[in-house]
């Protein structure tokens, strides 16, 4: 990884071998156990199986304890907890920046085991997530409907709902999301809405999950 523009910071690397992935079973039984390691508690055997890969925060809440890695090789999103990334020297992970660790997978999915280096060059910042006065009022027409996400990016904080076949789009702006106390939508995800016409056509006034709070997933 060394010139690659990332800053190598790789902890506890066996001497003399080819790198982090490749140790063996019990290579870390003597370590002294610390939060990261009980928030991974069950691994067991599975600390063998570690799997080096790269990819780009997609969204990290430090306030929640966790965001999600999307990985360069196509794979499903990596859980990031906050336990593993500030014992690894890292205070926080803003979206955008790239990283590389090491992985294990877990029953849910692939979990962050370890920070080797982290790339915040490429990193937006919560002050550069949102281009000021973005907000734009909207006046619903509608009553609370039932939408589907069809498709939402966060980091260029907007996406679109679908109120079915032959409606039109409703255009969803982060602001309105962080304003009803949402963070994230993932595609497919039904939610509820009311909306009325705007500058980007058909735009939510009002959003919130269609029942209970947004559980914890990486879409």
């Amino acid at each position: 990884m060394g010139s690659d523009g990332f800053e190598s910071k790789k902890v506890g690397a066996p001497a003399g071998g080819t790198g982090p992935s490749r140790l063996a079973t019990g290579e870390y039984s003597g370590a002294t156990r610390d939060p990261a390691i009980e928030a991974l508690s069950g691994l067991g055997e599975a600390a063998a199986n570690l799997v080096e890969i790269s990819g780009v925060i997609k969204w990290f809440d430090a306030s929640k304890g966790y965001g999600f890695i999307v990985p360069d090789n196509g794979w499903p999103d990596v859980l990031l907890h906050v336990t593993v990334l500030r014992r690894d020297g890292f205070q926080t992970a803003y979206e955008g920046a790239r990283l590389v660790c090491e992985c294990v997978q877990r029953a849910k999915g692939y979990q962050a085991f370890r920070i080797l280096s982290m790339d915040e060059s490429t990193a937006i910042h919560p002050a550069q997530m949102l281009p000021p006065r973005t907000h734009v009022s909207v006046t619903p027409t509608s009553g609370l409907e039932r939408a589907q996400v069809k498709w939402f990016n966060r980091l260029r904080g907007f996406g679109f709902l679908t109120c079915g076949e032959g409606t039109p789009d409703i255009f969803v702006h982060m602001e309105t999301l962080r304003r009803f106390g949402m963070t994230e939508l993932r595609p497919g995800q039904y939610v509820l809405v009311r909306f009325g016409p705007g500058s980007k056509g058909m735009m939510a006034a009002e959003i919130q999950p269609e029942t209970g709070s947004p559980g914890l997933s990486s879409h």
